[in-house]
């Protein structure tokens, strides 16, 4: 993986003693010139920004140092805690439309590379803690996608991937409690870009479980293979909180 120096203004200190414990992953919805100037611009009423971008050929942008707090997470929740940009390292990957086009082989290898080398340095960064744009910010991002390869990473222990296992399917409110328990957000409701009040109830955060996986399936229904999904990913935790 070739790594280079591209540092962004867009960036703050992290709070003191602050620990970090989630990686969150995105796409850019840019191509790489068009996300380097989105995420390195400072004269953007909201600026953004990320640890890292990664190139369709694998070479790692360093936008923003791990132990400085970038703007990438946003509006975001996972296992109980809020504001994730705060305890996150973000990485934007290059990608016009992660459910439209496919990831290169080139670039997830180096993006293997790159999450080794993080979970390396920050051990608070537990497999259930490697999450998508998606699961952290449900029906308001839908990165990096349904074409993100997340079994392939969780085969070189990055992230998790549900086993095979029989389930019995339960009432939507027990689904929902599930998916709470293993981190996702509870219902709830977000204002839009436009004002509007958006609502994020049971099938929008079913459907952001599904996104990531059961990826071809991914239509809010609590049906017995996702609660089967649902069930051996929560096994895998354990009774971890």
């Amino acid at each position: 993986m070739r790594l280079v120096e591209y540092p962004s203004p867009n960036h703050a200190a992290r709070q003191p003693g602050a620990r970090i414990a989630q990686l969150v992953l995105h796409y850019t919805e840019l191509d790489l010139a068009g996300s380097l100037a989105t995420l390195t611009d400072s004269d953007r009423p909201h600026r953004v920004s990320s640890h890292y971008v990664l190139a369709e050929d694998g070479t790692a942008y360093r936008l923003v140092p791990e132990d400085r707090l970038a703007w990438h997470a946003g509006r975001s929740h996972w296992r109980g805690q809020d504001g994730l940009n705060a305890t996150s390292i973000g990485i934007e990957i290059v990608n016009l439309h992660g459910d439209r086009h496919d990831y290169p082989q080139r670039q997830i290898e180096a993006l293997c590379a790159l999450c080794h080398d993080i979970l390396a340095r920050h051990p608070g960064i537990v497999a259930r803690n490697v999450v998508g744009h998606s699961d952290v910010a449900p029906h308001r991002k839908i990165d990096p996608g349904l074409r993100f390869p997340w079994q392939h990473l969780a085969g070189v222990h990055i992230g998790l991937w549900p086993r095979s296992r029989r389930s019995t399917a339960l009432p939507e409110s027990s689904v929902v409690e599930r998916l709470v328990r293993f981190g996702y957000p509870p219902p709830h409701s977000y204002v839009d870009g436009e004002g509007k009040s958006v609502a994020v109830g049971p099938r929008e955060l079913i459907a952001a479980f599904q996104r990531r996986y059961r990826p071809g399936k991914a239509d809010g229904g609590a049906d017995d293979e996702t609660q089967s999904r649902l069930d051996d990913l929560l096994d895998q935790v354990g009774n971890v909180p």
